[in-house]
């Protein structure tokens, strides 16, 4: 991370404890709505909350769950999968949505605020 303050490029979203294992959470992040999901006890991830589909934002409200290799969740209203690694939408991936890098420090959920 070089010279940089970390508070500048990351954004402290909620605690780990703030997630239940397997379950998302919204936070904002320079006025995006990110979906923050903990899969099992400590992996992250992030994407964004609005399902293009519906553009309801409503992807952190999703069940988290596995196909094949890839971590999921599938949107409440449509039932789309969105991978949480990549955001691409497997069932349609023209409706790919953005992802955060995100990461754990002092029990704390970072999403970092330049991601693509």
């Amino acid at each position: 991370m070089g010279g940089h303050d970390m508070n500048s490029e990351w954004m402290a979203v909620c605690k780990l404890g703030d997630i239940v294992p397997d379950t998302g959470v919204c936070a904002l992040v320079d006025g995006e709505q990110v979906a923050v999901f903990r899969v099992g006890e400590g992996e992250l991830y992030a994407i964004a909350n609005v399902d293009p589909h519906s553009q309801a934002a409503v992807l952190s409200r999703g069940l988290v769950g596995n196909l094949g290799e890839r971590v999921v969740v599938a949107s409440p209203i449509y039932k789309q999968h969105f991978d949480l690694r990549s955001g691409e939408c497997l069932e349609s991936p023209e409706h790919a949505v953005r992802t955060w890098q995100v990461r754990l420090q002092d029990e704390h959920v970072w999403v970092r605020r330049d991601s693509r």
